[in-house]
């Protein structure tokens, strides 16, 4: 059984919602803290706490500027505001990345309790305007993604989280360069490169990490509609840098009846770099539950629930689909072509098959097997290699015998092994690799080598 972390985005996402369900979820706070301690990146500090959102006790994360005073929400697409008043009601205990504590009271309309790891007396005015990402009255620091490259390169983290880190920020910038006309190098972030946009990104890498779950997937993200203001302008929901992330990486999106933004980028992000695009099991346990809470609200419960799932169904059940073309129109060299790529491209195996087609014309049917998460990419390769104008797919399921590679030495020098296990038997299969490079430094043929090498892995 594999554990799985599930984001339901029934009320959009975002990076500080994000962040508030993981650790609700039981994501390593002390590790967060560290991490981004690291970072080398102060003016700041978390806040940690609780809320109440339609009833619903959640998560509530935050990153609030040193400078400001205020809380802020990521707004990656331009400075967006709307203006909502609040008055707060809660107790304060932060954790900031420069060292010195002091206390903190407000008063909210809404139940509030907070923790954060400083302590001045400050009080806050809030001026948001939707669920999530928040709108800053000053002027941020200009940088360009390779200014985000060397911040997460400082990270005190795995090679694995800095990765991630780095997919979500090139993800945003793809998304920007396509929504304002230049080339990724040219792109300069302005509140995605803020200081609490990199916390909220690097944040989820590090909390995702430190759960260690085996799959992640994601729901459909639910958007709301209308518009909102930048400063060039009106732009419409939702903000073009989230619908080009949303197309550029095939995730679903449906709109509700909710006026105003519910998917930032960063959040379009987040669910574009961590999900896999596969669906639920059809059947799981849920082990445990998270709500990180939205800074907006709506008739429903504006929060991201995470979930850690417990996939039940059988592991020896290996499920991969089958994709189809019936092509009359092609050459010999273009289907060579298409099978190296689709190869490369993680297809288990490729194959053709002589078939007749309409008006009796001789063609070929190409068949391929891959995993799931690969059927995108596959299609591409079909497309673009060959003169198909269509596809067709199934999924099928197979028994597989438990493998593993192993070296062994022989006469003539190293060779690859691939050992099999099947009801208490084992069976020993020469890599063709291996046995076809010993035959050609040695002169020797191929059956005798085969027969050298399975002799050594047998003993």
């Amino acid at each position: 059984m594999k554990k799985i972390l599930y984001l339901e985005c029934n009320s959009g996402i975002s990076g500080d919602m994000t962040v508030g369900a993981l650790l609700d979820l039981g994501a390593d706070r002390e590790m967060l803290i560290k991490a981004l301690q690291s970072l080398g990146v102060d003016g700041y500090h978390l806040h940690f706490g609780r809320t109440r959102k339609c009833g619903l006790d959640a998560y509530d994360f935050d990153v609030v500027l040193k400078n400001e005073g205020h809380e802020h929400e990521n707004d990656q697409d331009c400075n967006r505001k709307h203006i909502q008043d609040h008055s707060h009601d809660h107790s304060h205990d932060h954790d900031h990345s420069y060292g010195h504590d002091h206390d903190h009271s407000h008063d909210h309309s809404y139940d509030h309790s907070h923790d954060h790891s400083h302590g001045h007396d400050h009080s806050h005015d809030h001026d948001k305007d939707y669920s999530h990402d928040h709108d800053h009255s000053h002027d941020h620091d200009h940088r360009n993604l390779q200014d985000i490259y060397t911040i997460i390169g400082r990270l005190d983290s795995n090679e694995q989280v800095k990765t991630m880190a780095k997919r979500m920020f090139d993800i945003v910038a793809e998304a920007e360069s396509k929504a304002h006309g230049i080339p990724v190098e040219e792109v300069h972030f302005h509140e995605v490169g803020a200081i609490d946009s990199i916390v909220d990104i690097i944040g989820v890498a590090v909390c995702v990490d430190s759960l260690g779950v085996d799959e992640i997937l994601v729901s459909p993200l639910s958007e709301g509609y209308g518009s909102v203001r930048c400063q060039h302008g009106v732009i419409p929901v939702p903000v073009p840098a989230t619908a080009n992330i949303v197309s550029a990486h095939g995730l679903k999106l449906r709109f509700t009846d909710n006026e105003g933004e519910m998917v930032t980028p960063t959040g379009a992000a987040i669910a574009a770099a961590l999900g896999t695009g596969k669906d639920l099991p059809s059947t799981f346990q849920i082990l445990k539950t998270g709500i990180g809470a939205g800074k907006k609200d709506f008739k429903q419960a504006n929060v991201l629930r995470a979930m850690i799932l417990l996939d039940e169904e059988k592991e020896e059940e290996d499920r991969m689909w089958v994709l189809e073309a019936n092509i009359d129109d092609c050459g010999g060299e273009a289907f060579g072509l298409a099978m190296e790529s689709l190869l490369e491209a993680g297809a288990a195996d490729v194959w053709y098959t002589p078939v007749y087609m309409k008006k009796n014309r001789p063609a070929y049917m190409l068949s391929l097997i891959c995993p799931e998460e690969t059927i995108s990419r596959m299609e591409d390769i079909l497309f673009l290699q060959t003169t198909t104008i269509g596809v067709r797919r199934y999924p099928v399921s197979r028994t597989v015998l438990d493998r593993m590679k192993r070296k062994v030495m022989t006469e003539f020098g190293e060779a690859e092994v691939k050992i099999c296990t099947y009801k208490g038997r084992t069976f020993c299969y020469p890599e063709f690799e291996s046995v076809r490079s010993i035959c050609r430094q040695n002169g020797m043929d191929y059956q005798t080598i085969y027969s050298i090498i399975r002799r050594e892995a047998d003993k």
